[in-house]
């Protein structure tokens, strides 16, 4: 059951995102979250409870290397893309320069905010580098192959997002949980190597 340490690594807030807006259903590959998107063509929602929604929708799971500090924001480097993203940690968990962190970050929902949020509370990898989580994250697209994913997503979003099976990251946070404060969990090991999981 999705709660916060000691009871379940799994955070109510990972999950509650997860079920929503990850977990494919049906021959067309729906989320709750595309469902919605297109009863809202149906009904009165109102434009910016779609726009947060849809951003919702849109965002993804990602491992980054903290690069330091903005002001009040944390910079956050994506390991796959190199893309660096200015963000609020809703958790508070600033961290330090150095670290990796399994994250999930929602973009701006509109032109007056410049910022990522991290919408879950950081998972930071401890004894883990950025070369093993490049490694296995090639291992992975590669794994992939000709799987059909659905239009406009590459391989990389796909895996971040979906996983290569539904309870994949679910799995790893569980299986990975090393340690926690108030404000950030602590996950040892990489998701295809079972020896390095502290509870695989």
């Amino acid at each position: 059951m999705p709660s916060y340490p000691p009871m379940s690594p799994i955070t109510t807030s990972f999950f509650a995102m997860w079920a929503l807006f990850d977990v494919l259903f049906g021959q067309s590959s729906e989320t709750i979250g595309t469902c919605i998107q297109r009863l809202a063509k149906e009904f009165s929602i109102p434009g910016w409870l779609m726009d947060a929604i849809d951003k919702m929708q849109q965002s993804r799971m990602g491992f980054y290397v903290h690069d330091g500090f903005d002001d009040r924001y944390v910079l956050l480097r994506e390991i796959y893309t190199g893309e660096i993203k200015r963000c609020l940690s809703t958790s508070k968990y600033l961290g330090k320069k150095g670290e990796l962190w399994l994250a999930r970050l929602m973009a701006p929902s509109n032109d007056l905010v410049t910022y990522h949020i991290a919408v879950t509370t950081p998972y930071v990898l401890i004894q883990t580098t950025e070369e093993m989580i490049s490694s296995y994250l090639a291992r992975e697209i590669a794994k992939l192959g000709n799987k059909r994913i659905p239009q406009g997503m590459d391989a990389y979003t796909f895996i971040m997002k979906h996983g290569p099976t539904p309870n994949h990251w679910n799995e790893y946070i569980f299986c990975a949980y090393a340690n926690y404060l108030s404000e950030a969990i602590f996950l040892k090991g990489i998701p295809d190597i079972k020896e390095s999981l502290p509870h695989a």
